[in-house]
């Protein structure tokens, strides 16, 4: 049964009614942790800014189909799980030229920062910063769906109910790829936490 209570679907039902603000308001709410999710999953920042406004795209064009069937965080990252899925398999397709494309793109610019409320010293900053940039690393090796359970369930919106459905997998195997990434990415990162290098 769908959320009755869901605020966003009900903004999605005023978009198909043809309401351009709850458009704007979904795209003002969802636009960040769509972007990340979906940087995180390709690594490419200028990929990540096409494929979430392709995401946006989609949600507008569908928006006379839409039924409120499920959560529209849920639909929502749905559709982003699979254009990266998309973008992952044309990247097979052409391994040398996304290569070269990944590689010029990263090596004139920095790193995008994302949005922390957390305040850093200077010092803590840098190694906040190495930090995240390890966990970027970890998460990237690991299998694609353990990626995106662990991903997923970052975002305070998805339960693992809903998470199970943007996966299109039972409740039980998502939980149990949630664990799996847990624990991988536990080892991966216990010699670098356990150095010395970097506190809490």
């Amino acid at each position: 049964m769908p959320d009755q209570a869901d605020p966003d679907a009900a903004l999605m039902l005023r978009v198909k009614r043809g309401d351009r603000a709850a458009f704007a308001g979904l795209v003002e709410k969802y636009k960040q942790p769509l972007y990340n999710f979906i940087f995180r999953t390709l690594r490419d920042e200028t990929e990540a800014e096409d494929v979430a406004q392709t995401v946006f795209l989609q949600v507008y064009k569908s928006r006379d189909r839409y039924q409120r069937t499920a959560k529209f965080s849920t639909w929502l990252f749905t559709i982003a799980r699979n254009l990266c899925l998309n973008e992952i398999r044309r990247r097979s397709r052409h391994p040398a030229e996304s290569l070269e494309e990944s590689h010029a793109e990263h090596e004139d610019q920095p790193q995008r920062q994302y949005e922390d409320k957390k305040i850093f010293l200077p010092t803590e900053t840098a190694l906040h910063r190495e930090l995240a940039r390890k966990i970027e690393e970890a998460l990237a090796e690991l299998p694609e769906n353990q990626r995106t359970a662990i991903l997923l369930c970052r975002q305070d919106e998805l339960s693992y109910e809903e998470i199970a459905k943007v996966l299109d997998c039972s409740l039980s195997a998502t939980k149990s790829l949630i664990h799996r990434g847990r624990e991988t990415l536990k080892e991966k990162l216990k010699p670098y936490l356990q150095s010395g290098n970097w506190k809490p």
